[in-house]
Order: structure tokens, then C-alpha cells, then sequence
């Protein structure tokens, strides 16, 4: 089969298309012969040799790739073949795997897809989903709440739009350019702005109609995550899972006590465990994509075409979120 592999760190150059050895499925194990799989930004981590945060680098040559969706054509030991020809996602956790032809992964890490439920689609709610149902159970949305959404053309701010309308919201979406402001607009938020604009501070405050922000979905940073925080009212709610800008929101307790803010964390094993584990999270995710109130935008490229992938995520060339079709 053909897969991705880098043999050393560094650039997206290193990511190579070659033929590799067929994973025959061990004891409790599927495999899944790959439809689409998922790109995250940590996966661009790994391979440069520089992973953010406590994960180790891993051993190599590797094959990337920690989400995969498509149909079980093998099983293992123990695995009933009644699995053989179903459709089905998994989230492959860090021991990758997923820009390959073939993928295996533990049963019970494996959710069945219904037939109208589209493979992209999949992998885009496996990851980017059950990280958006934190975002939203760390900060609800009411009718009343007018929110920011940074970065609202990626994977987690498309679906943070759509709640937030779902929900009856007054939705101002920011992205950079104006390809990315027009898909942000054609998402259904009620104001797009474009943050790479000179004047993008004085738009946003006219999208406010003299109001103030109560509710912002931060995974940005930066100085665009100030500004944004600068326009949430007092008792407004501020909601962090990322700094992309390369550095988190800056802001004093003073900030945040003198307009009674509440600013809050959406990651981390603690908040797992309350709301049901991954797993629970993953059921959700992919149910309300089946129900369609939550409709993922994705990014496809060729398998072949991984480090392209790569050069473009780390650009913030793409839209929602990106995935390799082999």
C-alpha cells in the first residue's frame, strides 16, 4: 500500500509518498482501508521535531495521521466479521498512522457510520467536533449572547458559528482574507470581518451596534485575541483552546475583575472526565453531524500531496478542516 512517511524532522519536504507494508490487525483490532484522514495542526508539530506541549517526539520513520475513516476490509483476533464491510471513523490516538492507504485501531475506539454520513465529513467531527462540544459545554450559548468567533473559517470556528446561530445568537465571525470572510458569511454569521485589515478593529465595533460582546471563542491569541477581549462586556465570558497566533491573549486580573469577566479553559483531561470521556464526546459530535445541525467544512488534498497539506495548514492557507483522500 502506499502511505506517508518522514524519516527525519524538519519541513514539509520530509513528508514522503511511498510504498509500505500492509498492518495486519492484532488481537481486538480492524482495519480500515482509508477513504479520507485527518490532518491537525499537532501533526505539523511532530513532524518539524518540535511538539508543543508534554507529548514526546515520536520514534521514527512514522506515519502521521491521528484520525481515519473508511471501510473495515480485515479483523483480528477476537473481532467478530461482521465488522468486515462496515463503514466506520476512528480517532487512531498517538500512535497515528492515518495517511496511509490502511489503517488498524482497537474496536472499541471505532464508531460504525450511517450510509448518508460522508467519510470527510467523519474525520472532520472525530477530532474537530468533540473539541468544539468542549468549547460549547465550557461556554453555552443563549439567544441573547452576542459572540466573537476568532479564526471562524477554520475547522472548530465553522462549527462554533453554526451552534452559536442554532442557538439564536448574534454571531461576528473573524478570518484572514477575503475568501476565508466570505465562506465566514456564507456560514451564517452575522458579520464577517477580515483581521488582516487595517481598520478591522473600528469594523468589528460597528458590527457591535453599540453593543458589548458577552461571549468569545478564543484559540487565537494575540493581538487579535486582545482586541476581541476588549469588547466583551462586563460579565462577559471568554473561552480559551489555543493561541494559533503563537502566543495566548494577554490579559491581568485586573482586566479581568474590574468588567467581572470569567475567563475559562476548554482542554485538558479534567474536563474529559466531566463531560463522559472522548468516546462520549465522539458519539455526540458524530450524532449531531448525522442530524445535520452541525455541517463541517473540509479542505481535502491528495494523499500525495501531504506535505502540500502541511505547507498550507501552517500558512493559514485552508479552510475548515483538512483532510488526505487516498
Amino acid at each position: 500500500m502506499h502511505a506517508i512517511r518522514h524519516h527525519e524532522f524538519g519541513g514539509p519536504e520530509v513528508l514522503v509518498y511511498e510504498e509500505v507494508p500492509e498492518p495486519v490487525p492484532g488481537p481486538g483490532q480492524l482495519r480500515i482501508a482509508t477513504r479520507a484522514a485527518g490532518v491537525h495542526l499537532l501533526d505539523t508539530t511532530f513532524r518539524s521535531g518540535d511538539p508543543k506541549g508534554p507529548y514526546p517526539l515520536p520514534d521514527l520513520p512514522m506515519i502521521p495521521g491521528r484520525e481515519a475513516a473508511g471501510v473495515v476490509d480485515a479483523v483480528g483476533e477476537g473481532v467478530p466479521d461482521s465488522w468486515i464491510g462496515k463503514r466506520v471513523v476512528a480517532h487512531l490516538g498517538f500512535a497515528s498512522g492515518g495517511y496511509a492507504e490502511k489503517a488498524v485501531r482497537e474496536v472499541e475506539h471505532v464508531h460504525e457510520l450511517p450510509d448518508d454520513v460522508d467519510f470527510a465529513a467523519a474525520v472532520a467531527m472525530i477530532g474537530t467536533g468533540r473539541t468544539t462540544l468542549m468549547a460549547l459545554a465550557v461556554g453555552p450559548v443563549a439567544a441573547d449572547d452576542v459572540v466573537i468567533v476568532p479564526a471562524a473559517a477554520g475547522g472548530i470556528g465553522t462549527l462554533l458559528v453554526q451552534a452559536a446561530k442554532n442557538a439564536g445568537a448574534h454571531v461576528i465571525g473573524l478570518a484572514g482574507g477575503p475568501e476565508k470572510v466570505g465562506q465566514v458569511a456564507a456560514n451564517g454569521a452575522d458579520a464577517a470581518i477580515d483581521y488582516q485589515a487595517a481598520d478591522w478593529t473600528a469594523v468589528l465595533d460597528r458590527a457591535l451596534e453599540g453593543r458589548q460582546a458577552t461571549l468569545l471563542f478564543d484559540s487565537v491569541g494575540g493581538e487579535t485575541g486582545r482586541a476581541a477581549f476588549d469588547r466583551l462586556g462586563p460579565g462577559g465570558r471568554m473561552i480559551v483552546f489555543g493561541w494559533s497566533a503563537g502566543k495566548p491573549t494577554e490579559a491581568t486580573v485586573e482586566d479581568i475583575v474590574d468588567r467581572g469577566l470569567t475567563v475559562s479553559g476548554a482542554l485538558g483531561p479534567h474536563l474529559l472526565a466531566k463531560l463522559g470521556g472522548l468516546r462520549t464526546l465522539e458519539e455526540r459530535s458524530l450524532a449531531e453531524l448525522a442530524a445535520g445541525n452541525l455541517r463541517p467544512a473540509v479542505h481535502a488534498f491528495e494523499l500525495s500531496e501531504a506535505a502540500e497539506a502541511h505547507r498550507a495548514l501552517e500558512h493559514r492557507g485552508t479552510t475548515g478542516k483538512v483532510v488526505l483522500v487516498p
